[in-house]
């Protein structure tokens, strides 16, 4: 009998370690809960400060977008107006180098009805007047004359004048 109590002692003593482990995991396992639960709102904060984060940067992109389209529709116009600016000037310079060369045609037939006329005026008269008054103007004035008269007339008048003079004004004819 002594035997059965040592027996029976056991059992009990081996169900009640087996009830204390298995108190002791129910424990942990409730501990384990509450701190998931606690930390569960800390998540659920912080999803919510990162959804928050989300949202302004979310604004923040569309209004970043919409500057920048609005910069580039600002840009677009200006390009379009100095487009227009520089077609104008491009215009007007035309404009400006036609007249240009209008009024070069102009005073270069100017500048041969000039010389005509005065060419016309060096043939009418004597050798000798004409060679006086050739001698005292400028060589270039001179020779432009001297280049619009005929070559019978140049040469009567170059005779008529002073050497050196003739050999100078004959140098610049030939140039």
């Amino acid at each position: 009998m002594g035997e059965i109590i040592k027996m029976k002692l056991l059992v009990i003593l081996v169900i009640l370690v087996n009830s204390l482990f298995a108190y002791e995991p129910s424990d942990k396992l409730f501990e384990c809960t509450e701190i998931f639960k606690e930390r569960k709102s800390e998540l659920l904060v912080e999803l919510e400060r990162i959804d928050e984060q989300k949202q302004a940067l979310s604004a923040l992109q569309t209004a970043t977008e919409e500057l920048l389209k609005k910069k580039e529709a600002s840009l677009m116009q200006k390009e379009e107006s100095i487009d227009s600016k520089l077609a104008e000037v491009s215009k007007k310079e035309k404009n400006i180098e036609e007249l240009l060369n209008r009024n070069e045609k102009a005073l270069k037939n100017l500048k041969e009805m000039k010389m005509t006329k005065i060419a016309q005026t060096f043939a009418k008269m004597k050798a000798a007047s004409a060679a006086n008054i050739l001698s005292d103007m400028n060589a270039t004035d001179a020779t432009a004359i001297l280049e619009s008269l005929k070559p019978k007339t140049v040469g009567q008048i170059l005779t008529k004048m002073d050497a050196k003079k003739a050999s100078e004004l004959t140098l610049l004819l030939s140039k």
